[in-house]
């Protein structure tokens, strides 16, 4: 048996901007990707703590460094910039590895700065 697990998360994260016009995803700053462990094109929850929106789409590279968070295409509906996202990703474990499975959970600072990883 297989079960899915929370694979990885970056919590309260801080929308930065929205692209209606774009053509679809999540752009995430490389660092904040690298930190959590997410690869481009891998698909993500985005729980908007703000307004309660949760929609799916898939993760591209933002600036290294610039502490992007930017909603894109009809996600852009589902955020302004300001608002606070958990951002979650998940996989797909054997039910035996899953009684030791940790996931990865980072937690933002000010800024979409890394604040701390456990």
């Amino acid at each position: 048996m297989y079960l899915t697990l929370l694979k990885t998360k970056l919590h309260g994260a801080t929308v930065t901007k929205t692209d209606l016009h774009y053509e679809g995803s999540i752009a995430i700053d490389e660092n904040l990707m690298d930190a959590a462990g997410l690869v481009e094109f891998e698909r993500v929850d985005v729980w908007n703590v703000t307004c309660g929106s949760r929609i799916e789409t898939y993760v591209i590279k933002g600036e290294r460094g610039a502490g992007e968070v930017m909603l894109n295409g009809g996600a852009a509906r589902h955020a302004e910039p300001g608002d606070k996202v958990v951002i979650a990703a998940f996989a797909t474990v054997e039910a035996d590895t899953a009684r030791n499975y940790k996931p990865t959970v980072v937690i933002m600072g000010e800024g979409n700065a890394v604040k701390s990883i456990r």
